[in-house]
């Protein structure tokens, strides 16, 4: 079984925005049941808010719990999928990458929290029915179906609102004077964009640490002060999340998603896996897909 990787195109009509999407969670969840009930990607980023519905959110092997006032974030990429208890509802919105960055050339997406790396929760948890945030999001819809004039900038400048109300939720319990130096957070974004690049080919702190011109013990300083991980950890997290992917919703054998993955012997890969899972790729393949 193949993860399905999803576009904006899937989702819209040749009278919306090229690039963009919102509706009600109700709606979307009525009009794309057999597009999200199953382990899938996207190739945009993605924000919703819950005002009704329970249930459970799973993302890259994570599960989350589904209530109202939870806000969930997606970067391009991510696998997964929902499961509801109850019937959902709120707002889904979500862009492509150059939606965004077409209007702010000088502010990128990876500036807000819940964006700028990997290891940051993808949620938010909110007061029930949060009347600020609601009214940003309905109005976001809103100016979606009017069709007024100057509408895109309109709702580009709402989403940017909303994730700079939701950056300083997210951020409300950290000491703004003790968070790490911009420059650290540049270097881990670049570091984290190697890893997804290299990461198959490249397991060692050094040959990042050289890609970024600096020492590894610079770079491991970096990753503890950011995220309070080591490098290692962070090469490794990425390399056992791809094995899960590849396990699980592939159907290729262990032998070859270890060869896949850089591994040329097979008895090195598996205790690889069970060292950072406590499983051997073969008890999480049956565990998972028994699930």
């Amino acid at each position: 079984m193949k993860t399905t990787v999803l576009d904006i195109d899937q989702f819209k009509s040749s009278s919306l925005l090229n690039d963009f999407y919102v509706n009600t969670f109700s709606e979307h969840f009525k009009t794309n049941k057999r597009l999200i009930f199953t382990p899938h990607s996207h190739n945009f980023y993605l924000c919703v808010l819950f005002t009704q519905g329970t249930g459970v959110h799973e993302i890259d092997f994570n599960s989350y719990n589904i209530n109202p006032g939870k806000i969930f974030f997606l970067t391009p990429g991510q696998t997964h999928f929902w499961k509801f208890d109850s019937q959902p509802d709120g707002f889904i919105f979500f862009h492509s990458k150059e939606f965004y960055d077409m209007h702010y050339l000088a502010h990128k997406l990876r500036t807000f929290p819940f964006y700028y790396s990997y290891q940051n929760p993808p949620l938010l948890d909110l007061p029930q029915n949060d009347p600020e945030v609601n009214s940003k999001f309905q109005n976001l819809y809103r100016e979606y179906i009017d069709s007024k004039s100057f509408r895109e900038l309109k709702i580009v400048n709402i989403i940017n609102d909303i994730y700079i109300t939701l950056a300083r939720m997210y951020t409300a319990d950290v000491d703004i004077a003790n968070y790490s130096h911009p420059n650290y957070l540049k270097i881990l974004e670049q570091f984290e964009q190697h890893i997804e690049r290299y990461y198959d080919k490249q397991k060692l702190p050094k040959y990042y640490a050289d890609k970024l011109n600096i020492t590894t013990k610079h770079l491991n300083r970096i990753a503890k002060e950011t995220v309070n991980k080591t490098t290692s950890q962070l090469i490794s997290e990425r390399v056992i999340l791809e094995a899960k992917r590849l396990i699980v919703h592939s159907n290729s054998s262990l032998f070859s998603i270890a060869e896949t993955l850089g591994f040329t012997d097979y008895a090195y890969f598996s205790r690889y896996f069970k060292t950072n899972t406590a499983m051997t790729p073969l008890e999480f393949r049956k565990r998972y897909v028994k699930e």
